[in-house]
């Protein structure tokens, strides 16, 4: 098996169990009697956590020798404690476990993205392709959860993450390359660079753009099949939007990317036109628009995350120094799909509540944000 297939591997992994998580972590939470306000507590505490948790676990996992070491350890501790939440009773067990596994989780998205990069650039092959793998693993862990679920108890879905989970950290331990980490260093030392990233302006500045425009999904993903119900749009329609919107995402990893770097497209114009998808994508789903113009509006992911996704990973890697890559790549993960996004989480109820469809103009206005930020490093990254 070729590295990239390895890679590829890992990435169906992870994002199987996220493609099982995302939509029906909710439902499931529900099942096990938490209130409306505590599942909102519960979803957002682990990202909002993620400003120490990223930061801490990117620099425990620079002291290993190995990339793929505190991947699998990270992949049987969710494993563990998605186990502990399925089979433990009331909110602080099964609560305090969910956090664990969630915050696992989330941290080997951008060490999986480290260890890819890293490979691709010694063996030759595109970043894209793998991470287009998880991609679709993701659609078809939506839709096969989704079958399951209509005829089987919605533990499956607790039992699908930890099932996930626990393949991956197998997989980790045995299969992906074993890049080691260049520069490790003291723990103390690794800290300080932590520390030097954020003073480093440039690095903040893009951090925000990168992560502006990311967190604009945020009210996409907790109310659209919400507000789309409410427009007499059935869970059927609502589940092959979402899956449209990913297939075109995948799309674009696959073709577009590869594509993009042959004619050298700069990452910045790339995040540009992201920024810009997302203005246009959210200002008109504030209008409720009829059906027939979700599926081109749901397209449009395609630009506001894939391209801003993979614009982030390489304006990242770019700007981070030797040895920081991990904390570079886990502080940009804290600011996309931690603090913002759950910042803009916690907000998006409210503005749901209060102004229905109205509430993605906040959207993009923080796209705006983004656009701001990018525009400011004009010149200054390519």
């Amino acid at each position: 098996m070729s590295i990239a297939s390895r890679m590829a591997l890992q990435y169906v992994l992870l994002f199987t169990a996220n493609g099982v998580s995302l939509p029906f972590a909710g439902l499931w939470l529900s099942a096990q009697g938490f209130t409306a306000a505590q599942i909102g507590g519960l979803l957002a505490a682990p990202m909002l956590a993620r400003l120490v948790t990223g930061p801490v676990i990117a620099v425990w996992a620079d002291g290993f020798r190995r990339r793929r070491t505190p991947i699998a350890i990270l992949g049987a501790v969710a494993c563990a404690a998605y186990v502990v939440a399925g089979v433990g009773q009331g909110l602080w067990i099964q609560g305090g476990a969910w956090f664990v596994a969630a915050t696992a989780m989330a941290a080997l998205i951008p060490l999986t993205d480290v260890l890819s990069l890293q490979a691709a650039r010694r063996t030759g092959f595109a970043f894209a392709w793998p991470r287009g793998c998880g991609s679709a693993a993701f659609v078809i862990a939506n839709v096969l959860m989704g079958a399951v679920l209509s005829g089987a108890s919605v533990d499956g879905v607790i039992v699908g993450v930890a099932v996930a989970s626990g393949l991956l950290a197998l997989i980790a331990a045995t299969l992906l390359p074993t890049d080691g980490v260049a520069e490790r260093g003291r723990a103390r030392d690794r800290f300080a660079g932590v520390g030097r990233l954020l003073k480093d302006r440039l690095f903040m500045t893009a951090l925000l753009a990168i992560g502006a425009i990311q967190a604009t999904h945020a009210f996409y993903y907790g109310f659209s099949a919400i507000a789309w119900k409410a427009q007499s749009i059935d869970e059927r329609t609502t589940g092959l939007l979402w899956a449209f919107s990913v297939i075109v995402e995948i799309g674009f990893m696959w073709w577009v990317e590869p594509w993009r770097r042959r004619r050298g497209i700069g990452a910045m114009t790339i995040l540009t036109v992201g920024g810009l998808a997302a203005v246009v994508r959210w200002t008109a789903l504030a209008c409720a628009p009829p059906l027939v113009l979700l599926w081109p509006l749901q397209a449009l992911h395609a630009l506001t995350f894939a391209a801003t996704y993979l614009a982030g990973v390489e304006i990242i890697e770019r700007l981070a120094p030797p040895g920081q890559h991990t904390a570079a790549q886990t502080l940009n993960s804290v600011m996309a799909a931690g603090v913002l996004i759950g910042l803009a989480t916690l907000a998006a109820g409210p503005l749901y509540g209060a102004f229905g469809t109205l509430g993605y103009l906040s959207m993009a206005a923080l796209a705006g944000v983004g656009l701001i930020a990018a525009w400011s490093l004009r010149g200054r990254i390519s």
